[in-house]
């Protein structure tokens, strides 16, 4: 999956004259946290978020009136507090090394860029719903955390091991263990009850680190 699957096209955008108010009111009536600044041929020239905005508003401290705070939100433009160069990437970039992005940064949402120009944004929400929907998080069904072995064929024998009692694996995640010589496997099966999932993995010499099922309602 690639970033193009899952970003917002065509985000809201404002540009760097855009006063502080302006850009406040419309990130409080809408349900994303940043705003990308581009500039009048629609290329990127910067990002604030709600967070960044606020710090640069005055403080509920303050000793100035509502008037006068007023008058600053709404004679600071956008273009002093912006951040700038922004790190953008692609539309054609694997989703998880967006994510690798995101967190080498320490930012919570990428810019898209083709041509030179905004053509979409992805933020952690994104990331996070694509790796709750991977694992299978919300659907009703038998989890199992198992440790295979990093060897060429110990997948196949673990997927053949649950298609050889019946089971559907709904979705499947693969993560390093505390060994370099291991693998830890997160698995949603489906049409098999825990006792024979449990019993045929670990006959199958597949180690089996927990399990879980959603509470019946």
């Amino acid at each position: 999956m690639l970033v193009e699957h899952r970003m917002t096209p065509k985000p809201t955008t404002v540009t760097a004259d855009t006063s502080l108010k302006e850009a406040l009111e419309l990130l409080r009536a809408s349900p994303f946290r940043h705003l990308p600044v581009v500039d009048a041929e629609g290329a990127l020239a910067g990002i604030v978020t709600e967070r960044s905005l606020k710090l640069s508003s005055p403080t509920s401290t303050t000793t100035l009136s509502v008037f006068e705070v007023d008058y600053i939100l709404s004679h600071t433009q956008v273009g002093q507090v912006m951040s700038s160069p922004v790190i953008s990437v692609r539309p054609g970039l694997p989703l998880e090394e967006a994510a690798q992005v995101m967190i080498d940064h320490r930012i919570g949402c990428l810019p898209v860029v083709e041509d030179n120009k905004l053509v979409g944004i992805i933020s952690d929400t994104d990331i996070f719903r694509v790796f709750a929907e991977g694992l299978g998080g919300g659907h009703p069904s038998l989890r199992l955390t198992v440790t295979i072995p990093e060897e060429v064929g110990s997948l196949a024998k673990m997927t053949n091991c649950v298609a050889d009692i019946g089971g559907n694996i709904y979705s499947m995640g693969l993560f390093w263990g505390d060994k370099p010589e291991d693998r830890v496997v997160t698995l949603r099966l489906e049409g098999v009850d825990k006792e024979a999932a449990v019993e045929a993995l670990e006959n199958a010499g597949v180690q089996v680190v927990t399990v879980w099922e959603p509470p019946k309602e």
